[in-house]
C-alpha cells in the first residue's frame, strides 16, 4: 500500500517546478499536495516525495516533523489547536487545556476514539492580546476560560 500523487497533483507540481530554481525547492508545495490529497503525510508518502524530489527520505521527514502544519497521522474531524506561548500561559491556558483533555478524554497529540477531535498545542495563534486562545478548524476562540470551553464543545457535538 504505497503512495502516489494523483495525475492532477503531479501535473500541478510539474508546472510549478518551472518557477523554482531546483526540484528540491518544491518540498513544501509537494508536502502540501500530500496533505490535500491524503489528509496526512505517511511514511510511504514521505518516501515518494523524497524520490520525486531526488533527496533522502530523512530530509523529507525532517521537514514534516519541523512544521506543525504537517501531520503524520489522520486528524479528527475537528482539529483543536491550543496556543502554548507565554501570553496564553500567563492568562490561563493550562486550565483551558486541562478542561479540553478532561472533556475529550484524550491527551495532547491524540484523537478521540470516535474520530471527532484531535487535540494539539501550537506555538502561536497570533492573538496575544486576547489570550488564552485556541483554534478549532478555521475558527479562533479568544479570552477563553474552562467554562467557555464547555460551551464551545457543546456546539460542536
Amino acid at each position: 500500500m504505497g503512495f502516489a500523487f494523483t495525475e492532477e497533483n503531479l501535473r500541478e507540481l510539474e508546472a510549478l517546478a518551472k518557477r523554482y530554481p531546483s526540484k528540491e525547492a518544491l518540498m513544501l508545495p509537494a508536502l502540501w499536495k500530500v496533505m490535500e490529497q491524503e489528509g496526512f503525510i505517511s511514511v510511504e508518502a514521505m518516501e515518494a516525495v523524497a524520490e520525486w524530489l531526488g533527496v533522502s527520505p530523512m530530509k523529507v521527514y525532517g521537514v514534516v516533523t519541523f512544521y506543525e502544519m504537517f501531520h503524520e497521522k489522520p486528524l479528527g474531524r475537528h482539529h483543536i489547536k491550543v496556543c502554548r506561548t507565554l501570553s496564553c500561559a500567563l492568562c490561563g491556558q493550562s486550565g483551558v487545556l486541562e478542561r479540553l483533555k478532561e472533556r475529550l478524554g484524550i491527551e495532547v497529540g491524540e484523537t478521540t476514539e470516535d474520530g471527532r477531535f484531535t487535540l494539539s498545542q501550537v506555538e502561536c495563534l497570533g492573538s496575544c492580546g486576547t489570550a488564552p486562545v485556541m483554534q478549532i478548524d478555521d475558527t479562533l476562540y479568544e479570552n477563553l476560560t474552562p467554562e467557555k470551553v464547555d460551551e464551545i464543545l457543546k456546539e460542536l457535538r
